[in-house]
């Protein structure tokens, strides 16, 4: 095996390869990156105990072969690698890696035989499309959402689901949730909702734009997303998400605005003093202004005003600053609505005007 390559090229696809990989064991296959050059173009494959990634970009093939690296000296080789153009080699068990035209540096890194990295998964069911950039907005509106409580393991992922006109996406970790819908084409089939780990969704929004389409493929046990290059693939999640739309407040007839701006800002300034536990922050809402301010600790306490628009009685909300500074992340609007109806029941977060999505929030006590 022996191929000649442009650094960035490889060192973008190694990468997402060791994103991938999640262990860290130099003498388990599951650490190295399977590699196979033909026909001029490389073939990268890696995967974990759930997710797969594959990918194939151009090189100059000067032998054929295949083999397997350790990925995580292999990214540091190629991170730091001083020339453009990489000569990769095999001899044995051993991959010498140099500058194509020059002698030194030389790296001799120990491989793995190819005939070890296990079969990737391929879909047999059928492959629909979506706008790449619709799929991206849902998982940003979503994937913070998803609950870190691995004895909950239903909630560790995002669900989705297909029926009439809408795909949706969902996320919840029981004290909020996140809730995206866009427009399908009707040839899509309907499909019961399926709930799917947020790593897959992570390395996708990171790696892909906002042209083309994305090919997706459903089984009773996995989900398939193409794009561009990528093959992606992940075992989904088990058990029965919980009724989101139990969680939908029916009305809420107080409202407030605000800038995004503004309020990222006050919520940053005002997180320096939040109980790192808690994470309690109390938002004191009057006719023209809001007050946002952290619990009284052993430290201190900060107490911060921004402009809103509303025109109620006052009100006093105490809420997780994570749980709002999340949504307000995700979103780009430039103005943002609070929906509520007391102090105690749960509060909506929406652009204005409003989309397709929206973020429900439990308070605290106070």
């Amino acid at each position: 095996m022996k191929f000649t390559c442009n650094k960035e090229v490889l060192l973008k696809e190694i990468f997402i390869a060791q994103e991938i990989i999640s262990s860290k064991n130099a003498i388990l296959i599951l650490s190295n990156i399977y590699l196979e050059a033909s026909n001029n173009s490389l073939i990268i494959k890696a995967k974990d105990m759930k997710v797969n990634f594959k990918t194939e970009v151009p090189v100059n093939v000067i032998e054929n072969g295949a083999t397997t690296v350790y990925g995580d000296k292999f990214l540091g080789i190629i991170s730091s690698f001083p020339y453009d153009e990489i000569e990769f080699s095999q001899k044995e068990n051993i991959v010498i890696i140099k500058p194509a035209n020059q002698k030194k540096p030389e790296y001799k890194l120990k491989s793995m035989a190819s005939e070890k990295f296990p079969e990737i998964p391929v879909s047999s069911s059928p492959f629909f499309e979506m706008p790449i950039k619709d799929f991206r907005e849902m998982v940003q509106q979503s994937v913070f959402a998803v609950s870190d409580d691995e004895t909950r393991y239903f909630m560790n992922g995002v669900y989705m689901e297909k029926n009439e006109d809408s795909i949706k996406m969902v996320a919840t970790d029981g004290r909020r949730l996140a809730f995206v819908a866009k427009k399908a084409d009707k040839k899509i089939d309907d499909f019961q909702g399926i709930i799917i780990p947020p790593k897959i969704l992570n390395t996708i929004i990171k790696r892909s734009g906002d042209e083309g389409l994305i090919s997706i493929s459903l089984n009773d046990k996995m989900i398939f997303i193409n794009f561009a290059s990528y093959q992606f693939s992940s075992v989904l999640i088990e058990g029965a998400f919980p009724n989101y739309k139990k969680v939908i407040p029916e009305s809420q007839d107080l409202f407030l605005s605000v800038r995004r701006d503004e309020m990222l800002n006050v919520l940053r300034r005002v997180s320096l003093m939040v109980e790192k536990k808690s994470h309690r922050v109390y938002l004191e809402i009057a006719p023209g202004k809001m007050s946002v301010s952290s619990e009284e600790s052993e430290i201190g306490t900060v107490e911060d005003e921004i402009p809103c628009k509303y025109d109620g009685e006052e009100v006093k909300i105490a809420l997780n600053y994570r749980y709002l500074e999340e949504p307000f992340k995700a979103m780009t609007d430039d103005e943002i609505k609070i929906r509520f109806s007391s102090a105690t029941k749960a509060i909506t977060i929406e652009p204005v005007p409003p989309k397709d999505f929206f973020h429900i929030v439990m308070p605290m006590q106070p």
